[in-house]
């Protein structure tokens, strides 16, 4: 079970749309796991498959250098204070807000325009 779930999380990862979205419900439902663990396996499992994505994307062009410094410098900083914020909070709290961003992404998806590129 868990090399499926690696697996369809691998793949939606290196997609760009984020494998925590199924990562985290499924170790939650499919494993003992609760809200914390799940999302600490997330992030954890996130670097080596996020550097193979980085690194093809690069190689196909996909990545504006230019955005990336200053993206990575405050996506660090909001790291830091979001882990503090989710290690003080408890897991059922923690699983609405998970919850909760999903569904606000799922709207935003439904309703988003894509902008014309020309």
């Amino acid at each position: 079970m868990l090399s499926i779930i690696g697996l369809i999380s691998g793949i939606i990862s290196g997609m760009g749309i984020g494998g925590g979205t199924i990562l985290i419900p499924a170790l939650i439902l499919f494993t003992k796991f609760n809200q914390h663990q799940a999302q600490s396996v997330n992030l954890f499992t996130f670097i080596p498959i996020g550097l193979v994505a980085v690194i093809i994307h690069i190689k196909n062009k996909n990545v504006d250098l230019k955005l990336w410094f200053p993206l990575t410098i405050t996506g660090i900083l909001g790291a830091i204070i979001g882990s503090k914020l989710a290690i003080n909070l408890s897991p059922n709290v923690l699983k609405k807000i998970f919850g909760i961003f999903l569904f606000i992404m799922a709207i935003y998806q439904f309703i988003y325009k894509e902008k014309k590129t020309h």
